[in-house]
């Protein structure tokens, strides 16, 4: 038994009679209202989901079990001689609320490595898809295929299923994804972009690490990828992909069914897109700007120009952040250290010091601040990866850590389905007082 499941259990037992007596004795309790527009409107601030997994503080950005992404990425055991922290030792954090110590943190890392070999049939599957086949296709395909592994699914078939110790099939599936899907995505990336030159996953290195020599990129790349995967780990349950992987487990499908499933919903332009149509649009400004590095005055008038003429700035604002978005600001950091003369980071960093101002003065945006996407397509291009195509993919690893560590919890919990009332049209009407 691992010390990071017999943590886990540890806590769960203390957490659930909190549960148990929130739903009997307070049940009836109201934490808010809903209007029509939130209604008809996806259910928008809508308070009708339960995570203690993160929380997304409009002043302090997203806090992961409370802390915030600086107090993380301090806090968290760190390789020899990286910046940031093991993406196992983050795992250990965001199921248990505990910073692990380097030795729990390295025994995550083994048992990772010990489940990191794909089945063969997975390489197989990947090679044999349509040659026109999105990456985000072939990834949730992919992971769909390993269905056949599930420990939940099994457990759930052998007439001996219980609500109570369930979380522990639910926690052994996530795991098995978790050490698996950075190398899948590398696969992915190879086959498509890289004539099919396949590299062999390194079963010595941690999952930063191996992803970065799967894709064929040398460090500092290792520290992108940790960096990359924890900060897009999760943000909330409300947003399309963690709902969607909260929503079908809620029915009891296993983790394989699950977060294939909130990946589909990561794929949407709505969702997963907006880093590279911000990297395109940064891009387009460069290009517009004749390669150039603009002064102030110059990004001034050019921000001005964009807004007067109905458009937006991609990558600034959040529907509810009110300041810099942290996980920007973590990019940002790594960046000014690593590729502060790169002619994208440039165009990157002086829209920072001009959009916010003038945001702020135009008067429209809630928040003037830029947001996760106004940077992260940069430092992938940066590295060599010019393949729009994938970078939802990669997305997908990250969001996958915070998804499953939540349904985890939700089968730990005993969470029920997930069933909303609906009302029709008509009933909306009478409410409203329409005649």
């Amino acid at each position: 038994m691992s010390a990071l499941k017999d943590r886990l259990r540890e806590k769960i037992e203390v957490h659930r009679p909190r549960t148990r007596r929130l739903i009997k004795e307070y049940g009836d309790v109201k934490v808010g209202e809903v209007t029509i527009a939130q209604a008809m409107n996806g259910m928008r601030g809508v308070k009708g989901l339960t995570t203690d997994i993160s929380y997304l503080d409009p002043f302090e950005g997203i806090r992961f079990r409370g802390k915030t992404i600086p107090q993380t990425m301090e806090a968290l055991p760190k390789p020899e001689g990286k910046d940031y922290p093991y993406v196992e030792g983050f795992w250990f954090f965001l199921l248990t609320g505990d910073i692990p110590t380097q030795e729990e943190a390295e025994e995550v890392v083994k048992d990772f490595q010990k489940r990191r070999q794909l089945p063969q049939y997975v390489i197989d599957l990947l090679r044999n898809m349509p040659g026109g086949t999105h990456p985000m296709a072939m990834f949730s395909a992919a992971l769909l295929s390993m269905q056949q592994e599930s420990k939940f699914a099994q457990y759930y078939g052998s007439g001996k299923f219980s609500k109570m110790d369930c979380w522990e099939y639910m926690y052994e599936d996530a795991t098995d994804i978790l050490s698996r899907i950075p190398s899948i995505a590398a696969y992915i990336y190879r086959m498509r972009f890289k004539s099919d030159m396949i590299i062999e996953p390194d079963y010595s290195l941690d999952m930063g690490g191996n992803f970065a020599h799967q894709m064929g990129i040398d460090v500092p790349y290792d520290d992108v990828a940790r960096m990359y995967f924890i900060i897009h780990s999760d943000h909330e349950s409300g947003n399309v992909s963690a709902h969607t992987t909260h929503l079908v487990a809620s029915a009891l499908s296993d983790a394989y069914y699950s977060l294939s499933a909130g990946l589909n919903g990561l794929a949407g332009p709505l969702h997963g897109l907006a880093n590279q149509e911000v990297l395109s649009w940064v891009q387009g400004v460069k290009n517009k700007m004749g390669g150039k590095v603009p002064s102030k005055e110059e990004m001034k008038k050019f921000v001005w120009d964009t807004l007067n003429s109905g458009n937006v700035i991609p990558g600034y604002g959040h529907a509810v952040l009110r300041k810099t978005d942290p996980r920007y600001a973590s990019q940002r950091e790594f960046c000014l250290k690593h590729m502060p003369n790169d002619e994208l980071f440039k165009f990157v960093d002086i829209l920072y010091q001009v959009v916010p101002d003038i945001l702020k003065e135009h008067g429209k945006a809630k928040n003037p601040w830029p947001n996760v996407d106004a940077q992260s397509g940069v430092i992938q291009w940066f590295y060599g990866l010019r393949e729009y195509d994938f970078y939802t993919v990669m997305f997908g690893v990250g969001r996958a850590i915070g998804v499953l560590a939540n349904i985890t919890w939700d089968r730990a919990l005993g969470y029920a389905i997930e069933r909303p009332k609906s009302l029709t049209t008509d009933m909306l009407e009478k409410i409203a007082g329409i005649k």
